[in-house]
Order: C-alpha cells, then structure tokens, then sequence
C-alpha cells in the first residue's frame, strides 16, 4: 500500500480577512449578516460532520448513495490523466468513491481546498488508505486555491474540480452564476466540474433539514459568535440568542439567522466595532438555494461550461451535473 503524503500549505493570516468580513456583515443595512464560510472553524467543522448523520438532514446520504451507485461511470466520462481539486472538502468522506474508482485506473492527484486547517485533517484521516494517491492540501479560499492547482498542474494534465455536497446553494443565484465563471475562467476546455446540488422539496422536509430536533443545528449555528469571540476578542452573550430556519419561497432557498431574544449591545476588538441589536433582530449566516435538476443545462451554459450528464437521487433529491468546460 502507499500511503499518502499531505503537504498542507502555509497559511496565510486570515485573521484580518475575517474581522474585516465580521465588521461589513454586522454594519449591513438593512439586514445584519456574517459569510456563512466562517461557520466552519475546528468546532464548526466537527458539529457539520454530527448534522450530516442526523436522521433530518438528508443531503449527505443522498450523495453518498448517489456516489456509491455511480462513481464508475462518473469517472468513465472523466478524461484519462485527470487530476482532482475539490472545494470544500470537509472530511473528504463524500469524495471517497471518486478517489477510488479514479484509483483503481491509475495514480491520482487529490487536491483538497479548504479555510479550515481541522477539516484537511479530517480528510487526511479520511482518505489515509486509499491506494495510489497523493494528497496535497490547501488552507485557502476557494478560487485562491483552485488557482494555485490550475497553475502547477502540467501541460498535459486534465482537471476535475469537484464542488460537492449542496455548497453552490449557499450563494444567491446570480453569485452562484459568477462564481460558476470564475471557475471556468481558470480551467482549459476539456475540463470538468462535477457539482452536486439538492433539490427542491417540500418545504417542512427541508425546514427540519436546518432545526434538527435535538439542536445540533443551533449549536452549529451559534459557534458562528462563539467563534468570534474566541479569535476576534468579541463578547457576544450566546444565550441571548437562538437559532431560526425559515423557508424563502421567493428564492426558493432556507435562510439560517441568529435572533436575539433580547436588546443586546455587543463588541468585536479585532475589527474595532461596537454592534447593537434590538429583540428580534437577527444576523443573517447562511441560505441554502434549491434547484430543480433540469436547470443545470442553461445555468452550465450560462457559465461557460455544457452539461454532459447528470445523475439524480429520487429518494431525498440530489443531483450531480458533469459540466465539461467550453
């Protein structure tokens, strides 16, 4: 067996990035928000791997079945010298049946992107003892990652991006548009996007998918300000706030928010503010955009990218899309 070596990279100081981040969301008008990519600290990232075994959330069993049933023909689709990035990869669990049958062919490179140094841990962990693998890690952003892997691939060398999970939901349409462009701006033709998506259901289904009944969810939720308070000198009252899910049928989207329960008036060092709440104001942390599975075609062309396949769980409703770069 060969094991694999993770090289994580050296991270830069995101520190000021997420004070910065934390002083725009909370000066927001009219709504208060905070990027829903600080949720997943060492903390965070460990409650998310709790959420996606818990009996309402069904998105990540939905894609592991999905995987399980179709990774050897995803990746007989796949060029034959492809190396892997894949945003967001959190334990890597979900990734392993790619890996795998992208394995058994040949050796692959694997390419982890991640903000959260515990979950490219986790991933090593995850993904230790898959055969023929090189694991290299990025602490970066997104698209700062994925351009240090486009950059260093070789001339010959096909890319797979994977984006995974229902990630691309966190951003509004339009910016999952954009974002979509990014991605392809820094990919050749002939590359691939393999995207996961969750699809639209009825809404007490998908509200119970955010306000599990034994809190997990909130608890995820409010390590948000617990966070800040720990690397950001705040001093946010936890448990004068709570959790609340709620269904945007405009959208078609959950929104999470924290509402205070009470006036509350709080501060951030780092970012050198002072923010002050009414009772029942909230801070807007995330949405989570559903689509239908027939969409994907005109939003892949829109970006630059063609449908190829796509692949549907019907038990829960998940889809993966292939999208071949233009």
């Amino acid at each position: 067996m060969t094991q694999p070596a993770l090289s994580l990279d050296a991270s830069p100081d995101l520190r000021s990035a997420f004070a910065a981040d934390v002083r725009a969301g909370l000066t927001h008008t009219p709504q208060k928000e905070l990027p829903s990519k600080y949720l997943y600290d060492e903390v965070g990232s460990a409650l998310f791997e709790v959420i996606t075994v818990l009996p309402e959330y069904g998105v990540t069993r939905a894609e592991e079945r999905l995987l399980a049933m179709h990774a050897a023909d995803i990746v007989a689709h796949l060029p034959h010298d492809v190396t892997v990035a894949e945003l967001g990869s959190g334990s890597g669990r979900k990734t392993r049946r790619i890996l795998e049958a992208l394995c058994k062919k040949r050796p692959t490179s694997y390419f982890p992107i991640e903000i959260s140094r515990a979950a490219l841990q986790l991933c090593r962990r995850e993904l230790g003892d898959i055969e023929r693998i090189s694991i290299v890690g990025y602490e970066r952003d997104y698209l700062a990652g994925l351009a240090e892997v486009s950059k260093n691939r070789s001339a010959d060398e096909r890319l797979l991006v994977l984006f995974l999970g229902s990630t691309i939901g966190n951003f509004g349409r339009l910016a999952a548009t954009r974002f979509l462009r990014d991605i392809r701006n820094m990919l050749a033709p002939g590359d691939a996007l393999l995207l996961g998506t969750d699809l639209i259901k009825p809404t007490p289904v998908l509200v119970a998918a955010y306000a599990d009944s034994i809190g997990v969810t909130a608890s995820f939720n409010l390590n948000l300000l617990a966070r800040i308070n720990r690397e950001l000198d705040g001093d946010f009252p936890l448990e004068a706030f709570e959790h609340v899910a709620r269904f945007n049928p405009d959208a078609r989207s959950i929104e999470m928010h924290l509402r205070a329960k009470r006036d509350i008036t709080a501060h951030v060092g780092a970012a050198q503010l002072t923010v002050s709440l009414k009772a029942g104001e909230t801070i807007w942390t995330e949405s989570s955009h559903k689509y239908r599975a027939e969409e994907m075609p005109a939003i892949a062309d829109d970006a630059g990218f063609v449908c190829s396949h796509q692949w549907i769980e019907k038990e829960w409703g998940f889809a993966e899309s292939l999208l071949v770069a233009k």
